[in-house]
């Protein structure tokens, strides 16, 4: 059974692209909204489920929140074949930095990983609103990735990167 996001109630959340900008205990800047640290937020459960979840080929969508669970846990898939490679946290560092300066495509752009999960954005400053949320949701999950992808001294965990092969609903990451 797929495990699906807690963040199901969405009174008063702005949403671009059929997606909730879902708040973040971040202290990056973008347009979603601050959490409360000690509150679970998004990428906690996208990190928390991605070992359990990227077994499945199917993902039923019971709620918006559902879709930015399925886009997260397709970028730790990619991110964590990014780090297979890297033998220390430095050099997982500076691959993960370098996975943050690509282009971050919207629904409706070439590479956008799933062409109808998402709404197409209505205008230009909706298209740039969502790439801005998914650009901070994105560092966002990569420093905190990197916390659990790598063990205090700097080693790669292997419980980890070992999921790195796996492909998260037969998609093949490039």
């Amino acid at each position: 059974m797929v495990y699906h996001s807690s963040f199901v109630d969405e009174e008063g959340i702005t949403k671009a692209c059929g997606c909730p900008l879902l708040p973040l205990k971040s202290h990056i800047k973008g347009p979603a909204p601050v959490s409360n640290q000690d509150r679970t937020d998004i990428v906690d459960e996208a990190i928390t489920f991605f070992r359990a979840n990227v077994f499945f080929r199917n993902f039923d969508i019971k709620s918006s929140a559902d879709k930015l669970l399925i886009y997260l846990t397709f970028y730790i898939n990619v991110a964590l074949k990014r780090l297979e490679g890297c033998r220390t946290l430095a050099e997982g560092t500076k691959a993960i930095i370098n996975l943050g300066l690509e282009k971050v495509p919207v629904p409706g752009e070439s590479g956008f990983p799933f062409p109808g999960l998402f709404a197409l954005p209505q205008s230009h400053k909706e298209a740039e609103l969502f790439r801005n949320y998914l650009r901070q949701i994105r560092e966002e999950t990569s420093g905190r990735l990197l916390s659990v992808a790598y063990r205090p001294n700097g080693t790669p965990n292997k419980w980890w990167l070992a999921f790195a092969k796996r492909k998260f609903m037969n998609i093949i990451v490039p």
